[in-house]
């Protein structure tokens, strides 16, 4: 399984990413992989490679490239209770710095990396997260109506907020299949009432669904929010999804 770490230029500089793809000289739909807040690491391009393995180009960018290389902010190998709180006081001014115009920008690079890519497929393409990353996806997907066709995120933040920029508000051209994996708690019930109304409004297919015993994390085997049937669960759904809208016919 082939897989680098690659370059991206950006409106604002030189995204780092890594890559994986399957060894076979063919050519795959391409797939948009957005990390959680802990950013690009070992456990996302576990990920990728395993998505690869399925027949897809898999790209994760360093989406805080803007404030340096990844690892941005250096993790413990396992992160768990004691070690978050001060993660996330390092974390959460590049979350705040990561705003809505930059990711934006930032998706028109990746997708153009992406389609000019040899081992690429002419599209469309995919579009998946977690945490922070699901609402990453859902922007470049509604942004992107021609290019994406499918979306998922998984224990998602950040989909339905009160900013006039909130992810939910800005579905009117969506058109990508949509899956949407949540931990309890991940939404309150008016929370996931609005962003079922904005889905709805869209007309597109699309899921929204609990993952029983799961906590916000849950696909994260390098933190102490993994639940192994959650991961199991996240795959049972993302494959179909993306079998049936990047690689039907």
């Amino acid at each position: 399984m082939p897989s680098t770490t690659v370059r991206i230029p950006t409106r604002d500089g030189e995204a780092d990413a890594f890559a994986a793809y399957p060894d076979d000289g063919e050519r795959h739909p391409g797939v948009l992989m957005y990390a959680d807040a802990f950013g690009l690491r070992p456990e996302l391009r576990d990920k990728a490679r395993q998505l690869a393995d399925h027949g897809y180009y898999v790209l994760v960018p360093n989406f805080f490239y803007r404030h340096g290389q990844a690892p941005v902010v250096e993790l413990p190998p396992h992160i768990g209770e004691a070690e978050r709180a001060g993660l996330f006081d390092q974390i959460m001014p590049l979350v705040r710095a990561h705003t809505a115009e930059r990711a934006h920008r930032d998706a028109d690079a990746y997708l153009d990396f992406l389609a000019a890519r040899p081992e690429v497929g002419a599209g469309p393409f995919g579009a998946l997260g977690y945490c922070m990353g699901a609402a990453l996806a859902l922007r470049t997907a509604a942004a992107h109506p021609g290019r994406v066709a499918a979306v998922a995120g998984f224990h998602p933040g950040s989909l339905v907020t009160d900013e006039a920029d909130s992810p939910h508000r800005l579905l009117g051209g969506l058109t990508a299949e949509a899956h949407f994996g949540l931990a309890e708690g991940d939404l309150s019930p008016e929370a996931l009432a609005e962003l079922t109304r904005a889905l709805d409004a869209a007309g597109v297919d699309h899921a929204i669904e609990t993952y029983p015993g799961t906590v916000h994390g849950f696909t994260m085997s390098d933190t102490s929010a993994f639940h192994p049937a959650g991961l199991e669960l996240h795959w049972d759904r993302l494959l179909p999804l993306l079998l049936r809208t990047l690689q039907a016919g």
